[in-house]
């Protein structure tokens, strides 16, 4: 199975204004996509170069690039202490003639701080693993169930063997803590984070408490929320935090923790809601950087625990927001409840089942998540 990526299009046309780049976790598929862009020759791809393989990371030090390809891609380049320097140079003298794409299976806005400015010179993407739009037009139960079990991501998926999926599943993370983390930054703790990242499958879906992973870990908050925030950067998972508003007395501190790889969360009601957060932050981000708008994910909570597991806001203003149920059709009177105080012009219930009722616009409508996709995220 063959499946276009949904970012083909956009990064296509904005390669002929600046450079492209593209972050996102590491297996989602960015070499793929990448190497779709490019000239192949002999079975190879002569404008590609990786900076994890030797000749061609001895080619970019030298200042070898194959300049004669119109395209080029270097992967994982940010782990070279130069590259800003290095992609300013071929921007600033080549932009009128060359395409550049930059990827990288961490987060490349991390990296892009402080030093030579790029700002002005690229437009930054974030690959996304496989949506249910995405591998079916016109998805249907069967697509669901299999994008449950293996996840996202092209290889466990496409292959769709659970031994594979586990193999696959196991050297990742291994892979992600123990190579990725270190080209990051100089971490000294790594046996701790690896035990941070083996207990945050089971806090999916529930308000994150930093000082409960401290105290199960025995460290200080700050090194607690340094590490987090380093697994964000690996695209190992992501956090969005509660929508503040004095019309509801939210929480404002507790941030909810999903993974970018929903296939390791156990609990199926808990693995339904990571999967529905991402595909929300996969539409989010399509939104930001596709088009420019600013887009978010954010939850409901307030004082009183009433809680709606999403919303989607723009400008600081709720766009529509979402409650998973997984096996229950009956609306959550949270819904109402924040749609009135709010003023949310569109609320959803999603679920697993065939039914299909209620008003958006009037205490919630109850759908599945295929027809949610189909009519509400279309991506």
């Amino acid at each position: 199975m063959k499946i276009k990526r949904y970012l083909v299009d956009s990064i296509k046309s904005d390669l002929k204004r600046k450079m492209v780049f593209v972050g996102g976790p590491r297996q989602v598929g960015k070499t793929t996509l990448a190497l779709s862009f490019l000239k192949q020759v002999s079975n190879k791809y002569p404008a590609y170069l990786n900076w994890d393989i030797p000749h061609h990371r001895k080619k970019i030090l030298k200042n070898q690039l194959p300049l004669s390809y119109k395209t080029l891609v270097l992967d994982e380049i940010h782990k070279f202490k130069k590259w800003r320097a290095l992609m300013k140079g071929l921007y600033d003298e080549h932009h009128s003639s060359h395409s550049f794409m930059v990827t990288g299976s961490a987060r490349l806005d991390h990296f892009s701080k402080g030093g030579d400015s790029l700002m002005g010179r690229y437009f930054y993407y974030r690959l996304h693993p496989f949506s249910l739009l995405e591998i079916n037009k016109n998805p249907n139960r069967k697509d669901l169930k299999l994008l449950l079990k293996f996840g996202g991501f092209p290889e466990p998926f496409l292959s769709q063997s659970p031994a594979n999926w586990r193999k696959w599943q196991n050297n990742r993370n291994r892979q992600v803590i123990y190579e990725d983390l270190r080209d990051l930054e100089k971490v000294k703790e790594i046996s701790l984070i690896d035990l941070l990242a083996e207990s945050l499958p089971d806090k999916v879906g529930s308000p994150l408490s930093i000082n409960s992973l401290r105290e199960d870990l025995e460290s200080s908050h700050q090194s607690v929320s340094r590490w987090l925030s380093l697994l964000e950067a690996l695209y190992l998972i992501f956090r969005i935090p509660p929508y503040g508003s004095p019309k509801i007395r939210a929480v404002k501190k507790e941030n909810k923790l999903y993974f970018w790889d929903w296939s390791q969360v156990e609990k199926e009601s808990s693995r339904f809601e990571n999967l529905t957060a991402s595909h929300l932050l996969k539409y989010c981000h399509y939104q930001q950087d596709t088009k420019g708008l600013k887009t978010e994910l954010a939850y409901l909570r307030d004082t009183d625990k009433r809680e709606v597991d999403f919303v989607v806001v723009r400008n600081k203003k709720i766009l529509f927001a979402v409650e998973c149920k997984t096996h229950s059709a009956d609306l959550s009177s949270h819904l109402s409840y924040f749609q009135n105080r709010l003023k949310i012009p569109k609320c959803f219930q999603v679920h697993l089942l065939d039914k299909d009722f209620g008003s958006p616009e009037k205490g919630g409508r109850s759908l599945s998540f295929t027809t949610f996709c189909k009519e509400i995220l279309k991506i």
